[in-house]
C-alpha cells in the first residue's frame, strides 16, 4: 500500500474518475464514485466452533434469558459496489470480542472472563438495498502480542465477484485508534474503516463498499 504524502493509489484512481465524470450528461458533473473500504487481516480468532444462535442480536442467545454484559449498541449500513450501487444478498459474517476483551475462541489465553450470555458471532444477507443492522455490544480494547487493540469488529463480506475481510472501527476511539498498529497501517484509508456515531450516541453507521461492478 503507498500512502506516499497521505494518499493511496486508490485515491488517485478515483480522483481522476471523478474528474473524467465532470464533462459527461453536457456539463453536469456525475456524483464521485465512493471510497473502496480498506481491508484488514483475518485475525487468529475466528470462530472454530459457530455458536447455535447466530442472528443480528448479539446481545442475547435464544433459549437463554439473560442478556450480554457491556454497553449494547446497534450498527446500520448498506453493501455498494464501486459505482454506489446496492449489492442485494451479499453475506457479512461478523466476530468481536465480549465488553470484556475476551474472544470466545480456544486460541485466546487471555484472562478476561467469558459472557455466556454474548452470541459473538453473526451472519447476515443484505437486503434489496444492500442494507444490513447488528445489534451487539461495544467490543473492549485488549492487549495482543503486536501491542494493545482498540475496539473493533471483524468482517467478512462476499459480494457477487468479490470477498473482502476487514475490521470497523468507532470515531470516539480516536486516542486508541492512533495507538494500534493496524489501524495505522490504514494511513489515509482508514476512514473507510470507520463507523460514524450517529445523534443516538449507541447508533451507528457503516457502508461497505466494494471493488466490484
Amino acid at each position: 500500500m503507498d500512502h506516499e504524502h497521505g494518499l493511496s493509489r486508490r485515491h488517485f484512481a478515483g480522483a481522476a474518475l471523478g474528474a473524467a465524470g465532470l464533462m459527461l450528461g453536457g456539463g453536469m458533473a456525475r456524483a464521485a464514485a465512493p471510497a473502496l473500504t480498506e481491508g484488514g487481516p483475518i485475525g487468529p480468532f475466528y470462530p472454530v466452533t459457530r455458536p447455535g444462535d447466530d442472528d443480528f442480536d448479539m446481545t442475547h442467545i435464544k433459549g437463554r434469558k439473560g442478556r450480554a454484559l457491556g454497553r449494547v449498541i446497534e450498527v446500520t449500513g448498506r453493501v455498494l459496489d464501486r459505482k454506489g450501487n446496492p449489492v442485494r444478498g451479499a453475506a457479512l459474517e461478523l466476530w468481536q470480542c465480549n465488553a470484556a476483551g475476551r474472544y470466545a475462541h480456544p486460541g485466546d489465553i487471555a484472562t478476561a472472563p467469558l459472557d455466556p450470555n454474548f452470541q459473538g458471532f453473526a451472519k447476515l444477507v443484505t437486503g434489496p438495498s444492500g442494507e444490513w443492522r447488528i445489534r451487539t455490544i461495544k467490543p473492549s480494547g485488549y492487549d495482543s502480542p503486536i501491542g494493545h487493540r482498540t475496539p473493533h469488529i471483524h468482517f467478512d463480506i462476499k459480494g457477487r465477484q468479490v470477498r473482502l475481510i476487514t475490521q470497523m472501527y468507532f470515531t470516539e476511539d480516536h486516542e486508541s485508534n492512533s495507538q494500534d498498529v493496524l489501524y495505522n497501517q490504514l494511513g489515509a484509508d482508514a476512514v473507510t474503516a470507520m463507523a460514524q456515531q450517529q445523534a443516538e450516541a449507541d447508533r451507528y453507521r457503516w457502508d461497505i463498499v466494494l471493488a466490484e461492478s
